[in-house]
């Protein structure tokens, strides 16, 4: 993989941003993580720029990106894809069976009370299990997740670090950024995605497929065509692409 160097021309480009592990550093618990107010102000600053072609795609619901995320309410996937959201706010929802929901939440409840760190986030329509507290519960958590869904196909199991979680099986982020390239202000322009966690990697493979610049964050195996070491070089170069002093061009050629 290559460094990202230094460029121009941001009104060819859309650009695509995870945020746990991305724009955020990774906490011990989803709540305690923020955005630092000198990011939010490269974001706005950017989205500006390119006339709102910027989009959050994350795991989580929308409801906890737009808090993260404030006063930037405009395009963005939740859940994996399960949520979006249009630069124009029309909303589409991956549909789920509300009875499977609720058997999935309680089985999952029953089997990690007695799990001491490993904590059950509902999601609505997907569900994650967090061992960040309880590394050895790795293993048993998987089977448990696996055995769900082989109960549920219409769900399957995604890894991320220090969790496991359960969604709908036709959502990835891959799916979420081509659903999003087809509206406006997304159309006909390249696709950026800036992602760090195997969740992020059906999202790289999409850009890819479309000549764009995928860009993974810290270590790790990778589809993405280029790295940074980790959240403070994204800042960075957040920071100058706000400033148009990122030349996207040069980092296509790569």
């Amino acid at each position: 993989m290559n460094e990202p160097r230094q460029l121009c021309r941001q009104h060819d480009y859309a650009f695509f941003f995870d945020i746990d592990g991305t724009l955020a550093t990774l906490q011990a618990t989803p709540e305690a993580v923020s955005i630092p107010a000198s990011v939010m102000t490269d974001l706005k600053q950017l989205t500006q720029e390119v006339g709102g072609a910027v989009a959050f795609v994350s795991g989580r619901p929308l409801s906890q990106i737009d808090t993260l995320t404030h006063p930037l309410q405009g395009a963005a996937a939740g859940i994996h894809g399960a949520e979006i959201r249009t630069f124009n706010a029309e909303l589409t929802t991956t549909h789920v069976d509300a009875q499977q929901l609720g058997e999935i939440e309680q089985q999952l409840s029953r089997e990690i009370a007695s799990l001491s760190g490993v904590r059950l986030e509902k999601k609505g329509i997907a569900f994650a299990l967090h061992y960040r507290q309880a590394p050895t519960a790795q293993q048993v958590l998987q089977r448990l997740a696996d055995a769900i869904v082989e109960r549920y196909p219409d769900f399957k199991v995604q890894a991320g670090k220090c969790v496991w979680e359960i969604k709908p099986r036709a959502c990835d982020k891959g799916k979420a950024i081509h659903f999003l390239m087809q509206t406006p202000p997304f159309t006909n322009r390249i696709p950026v995605f800036v992602g760090d966690d195997v969740t992020d990697e059906a999202g790289f493979q999409y850009v890819n497929r479309q000549q764009g610049i995928s860009i993974k964050i810290g270590r790790g195996e990778s589809a993405a065509t280029h790295r940074m070491s980790n959240v403070t070089a994204l800042y960075q170069w957040l920071h100058d692409l706000a400033n148009n002093n990122v030349n996207l061009d040069e980092m296509r050629s790569v």
